[in-house]
């Protein structure tokens, strides 16, 4: 079933210079935008009230909602590299002999998407803090995590076990850091 649908969404690639080029761009720098993007939003959003009053604990606050969304985030990126260490898991273009993936990402440490991990933690820590812009960056992770398989270097099992975990973990630190308030 994991090949059938890795087969059945790959098959965009290579249809057009376009559409390659925005699966590329989608699975790879993206991802890098969307994370300035977040830093941006948390540094500067207000929820349209600034109490000039207490300037600096505005900013301690934002600092707090800043740390909370890249730690969890971070740790999400280290746990996914620890686990792939255990497991032994070719990538697409290895596990199919004649496969041109879009571009070449890796080798045998193809389990669990270290992206899906990452930017499902972000877009579950940001919805935790901030629903409007957390549902934003839930649709940008399943555009990444979509582009990924497109490209050709993710199986969809990698990528929906990714957003498992990064989901999960995003959980878990909204727990801690509640708890620690």
């Amino acid at each position: 079933m994991n090949d059938i649908i890795f087969l059945k969404i790959f098959s965009l690639a290579h249809q057009s210079t376009f559409l390659d080029w925005l699966i590329v761009f989608s699975a790879d720098i993206f991802g890098y935008i969307m994370i300035i993007v977040v830093f941006i939003y948390l540094l500067f959003h207000t929820d349209g009230v600034f109490d000039y009053h207490t300037p600096f604990l505005q900013w301690r606050n934002k600092f707090k909602e800043i740390f909370f969304v890249f730690f969890t985030s971070v740790f999400a990126w280290g746990l996914a590299g620890i686990i792939k260490s255990f497991i032994f898991s070719p990538r697409p273009f290895l596990y199919f002999e004649n496969l041109k993936p879009l571009f070449v990402h890796g080798g045998f440490d193809s389990f669990p998407s270290g992206h899906a991990m990452f930017f499902s933690a972000l877009a579950m820590s940001l919805y935790f803090i901030h629903k409007r812009i957390g549902l934003i960056f839930i649709f940008v992770a399943l555009i990444i995590g979509f582009a990924r398989i497109a490209s050709g270097v993710h199986f969809p099992i990698d990528i929906f076990t990714g957003y498992i975990l990064g989901s999960l973990i995003a959980l878990i630190s909204k727990l801690i850091f509640r708890k620690n308030k």
